[in-house]
């Protein structure tokens, strides 16, 4: 058997919609990520979906405002996630974040990587 190591996994629910200081959400919160340090963060678009105040969000071919649903997946060790939840508290206003334990088989390296010309 694989042996597992334990890690967070970080979940977050936004809307594409959603800004930071005229800058997508979403981009400021991977941005934010990978200046923290975290071992990465994915962005996942949705198709429809709905929350707690029961909006349903979708691509709508009419619409002006195209509003889906976004979902940010950043699994790191614990110490990692948590130091970064206060800085999700200052971005997110009406999103969800989930903690939640994971085991992981299998991780890659951190191995730095060159800066982005």
């Amino acid at each position: 058997m694989m042996p597992m190591e334990r890690a967070l996994q970080l979940t977050i629910f936004i809307e594409e919609c959603d800004t930071w200081h005229h800058k997508p959400l979403s981009a400021e919160i991977v941005d934010r990520a990978h200046e923290a340090g975290l071992a990465g963060a994915t962005v996942l678009r949705g198709i429809e979906g709905f929350g707690a105040s029961s909006v349903m969000h979708g691509f709508r071919l009419l619409s002006i405002k195209q509003d889906v649903p976004l979902v940010i997946v950043i699994v790191d060790d614990e110490k990692r996630v948590r130091e970064f939840l206060p800085v999700l508290r200052r971005l997110i206003e009406g999103g969800l974040v989930i903690v939640e334990n994971v085991d992981v088989p299998h991780r890659a390296s951190r191995n730095p990587v060159q800066a982005r010309a």
